[in-house]
């Protein structure tokens, strides 16, 4: 029984004869799992609270940066350095207190894929790699969920629905993860600020057509459009059966190398300022530290590879030096003993007054 204030909130879709109070009641009853909460998690999650779904759940333990506005329309610059996943339950809240916001704060792996998504009805791929995609399908194979999966790349967007109905599966249209060669670097991938908008909504439209029931699903179908010319083609694909004989979970190479997030000083004082989760370390020499520095705890570059067990992989690490440098050999050290929150000081702190 929808309520007074419901009734309202919803009018332009009770009216719809496709959806009325019974499509309604079945949004306030579906549980729907957004995996990333970045350029495609942003209108999904906004769409999905504005439409009334009951239970959205969130699962990205990223942090808001700069660089994530200019897309990720959800946040503010006065929000960088905050939980994404946190930040976006707030605000969902904040548009439709009607519903339940669940946040998953961690990176989704073998480890955990099936506990995190075994409550949830539809799973919403917003990822922005290979590994997490094949592992999402794979999950979803094992627990037999609908996995609504988008793409970003430049100008070119791509939505499809995996394993509907034990349809064909994403490994149906893209059997094996892409090798070295194949894969762009993270750091070489640029897209428009408009298209993870375009193709976050047609998911959204995927997930609440498939929870009413109406319409016809992108089940074996592959969505894709060129935002450049507007062309807009569909691939139709169909199931392999053995696709579907998966019955546990391996992580995939994760071929695109995480990018060295560079910050200038300006950035780190309001990160300082939000977050209380950073790890500050200046690579520089002892005599150099006591000089003049800007505070965290001084790991010299000679000794950086002896003190690994001084850091805390769950904090965002910021490293800096004199010029930018030492730091940043630092930051690829971290990257390949598998560190994932590296953060550089460009330039360093010899251009800051009164070090």
């Amino acid at each position: 029984m929808l309520s007074a204030n419901e009734q309202s909130r919803y009018q332009k879709q009770l009216i719809l004869p496709e959806i009325g109070v019974p499509g309604q009641e079945k949004l306030a009853a579906a549980k729907v799992l957004v995996i990333g909460a970045g350029g495609l998690g942003c209108p999904v999650l906004q769409y999905l609270a504005a439409a009334g779904v009951g239970t959205l759940g969130i699962a990205d333990a990223d942090n808001i940066e700069i660089s994530n506005l200019q897309r990720q329309v959800l946040y503010t610059e006065e929000e960088i350095g905050q939980s994404k996943a946190l930040t976006a339950a707030k605000k969902l809240i904040s548009l439709n207190p009607n519903i339940k916001i669940q946040t998953h704060i961690v990176y989704i792996d073998s480890t955990n894929a099936l506990e995190l998504l075994r409550d949830y009805d539809i799973i919403v791929d917003g990822s922005d790699n290979f590994a997490t995609r094949y592992l999402v399908n794979d999950a979803c194979i094992i627990l037999s969920k609908p996995m609504v999966s988008g793409a970003v790349y430049k100008f070119e967007g791509q939505v499809s629905v995996f394993n509907y109905k034990k349809g064909p599966t994403y490994r149906c249209i893209f059997p094996e993860p892409p090798n070295a060669n194949e894969s762009p670097n993270c750091a070489d991938i640029g897209v428009v600020a408009t298209l993870p908008g375009i193709i976050g909504t047609i998911q959204a439209n995927e997930v609440i057509k498939i929870i009413i029931g109406i319409g016809e699903v992108l089940s074996g179908r592959l969505l894709v459009i060129d935002t450049l010319t507007m062309n807009t083609h569909i691939f139709n694909f169909k199931l392999i059966e053995a696709n579907r004989n998966i019955t546990q979970l391996k992580d995939s190479p994760q071929y695109c190398t995480p990018v060295i997030k560079n910050i200038d000083y300006e950035e780190l004082k309001q990160l300082l300022t939000q977050d209380t989760e950073i790890q500050l370390i200046d690579v520089r020499e002892m005599e150099e530290h006591e000089i003049g520095n800007i505070g965290g705890i001084n790991i010299p570059l000679s000794i950086f590879d002896s003190s690994l067990h001084l850091l805390d992989p769950g904090n965002r690490i910021i490293l800096y030096c004199s010029s930018g440098v030492r730091s940043l050999h630092v930051a690829k050290l971290l990257l390949q003993k598998g560190f994932i929150n590296v953060v550089n000081l460009s330039n360093g702190i010899n251009h800051i007054t009164g070090i």
